[in-house]
């Protein structure tokens, strides 16, 4: 009885819901789908995701292993407020995100924009901003995918390279990262997957200017309201099939080295 609710539940949350994305998708066939996927405008909020979300995943998997290293292997005042404070873009709204995004970085009137600005960088309504609100978003997931192995894995390998001469990279790289690499990767794909589908700190910061700041959630969006209802599926199906393909091809890697370490 457990298992069936267990099932049931998935299926009304997640499974049908996103059925139906695909099969709005598709409902009139391939010829709109190609129409969208030629779209200049559509093609270009694409880009713009791609280097969003590639940024977001480099920049939040050399933070998340960095902080996760300090927090769990170091003692210091603070290391529970740090803690407190990496868990914050989980609890506080993607909208509220991107209002004290523009805050700090607006070009007029922000702590920090204004003087950029008059260097001649502009954060909010371009690229970089969009970049900062997608990292932002996505900033815990590897760390909390990398703290739990690190403590289970423990520090005893670690001190026993370090009595044997290896320095603190030659440790990190031949023992450290292997043991932590599937949090690691499981970590980078749950950020890929958020940052793909940010969509209310990205609209606050970029202004959601079409073929310019405009991502593909937006895009979405715009498409709907624009009562281009199978285009917005499209894409909205174009990017839920990255998150899942990942998640796929990581599980199967995965299965298929436990396997190798079985046998």
């Amino acid at each position: 009885m457990l298992r069936l609710v267990v099932i049931a539940y998935l299926v009304l949350l997640v499974a049908w819901p996103v059925s139906l994305v695909f099969t709005g998708a598709l409902s009139d066939g391939l010829g709109p789908v190609i129409d969208t996927f030629t779209d200049p405008l559509v093609l270009r909020a694409l880009r713009l995701t791609a280097v969003a979300v590639l940024w977001a995943v480099v920049l939040n998997t050399v933070f998340g292993v960095g902080v996760a290293l300090l927090l769990v292997r170091r003692s210091f005042p603070g290391r529970r407020l740090l803690a407190a404070l990496v868990d914050l873009p989980l609890a506080v709204s993607p909208v509220v995100v991107g209002l004290a995004l523009v805050l700090v970085y607006g070009s007029r009137n922000g702590w920090l924009g204004a003087p950029l600005a008059q260097a001649g960088v502009q954060i909010v309504f371009s690229t970089p901003g969009i970049v900062l609100a997608t990292t932002f978003i996505a900033m815990p997931l590897v760390l909390r995918e990398v703290v739990p192995v690190l403590e289970e894995v423990g520090t005893d390998q670690e001190q026993a390279a370090r009595s044997l001469g290896a320095g603190p990279w030659a440790t990190f790289r031949r023992i450290t990262l292997p043991a932590i690499r599937w949090g690691v990767v499981y970590g980078m794909v749950l950020c890929l997957a958020r940052a793909i589908g940010e969509f209310g700190a990205v609209k606050v910061v970029s202004g959601n200017l079409i073929g310019q700041t405009q991502t593909a959630t937006l895009s979405v969006e715009e498409l709907y309201m624009n009562f281009d209802r199978q285009g917005a599926f499209a894409v909205a199906a174009a990017l839920s099939s990255v998150s899942i393909v990942v998640i796929i091809i990581v599980g199967l890697l995965r299965t298929r080295m436990e396997k190798r370490r079985g046998s």
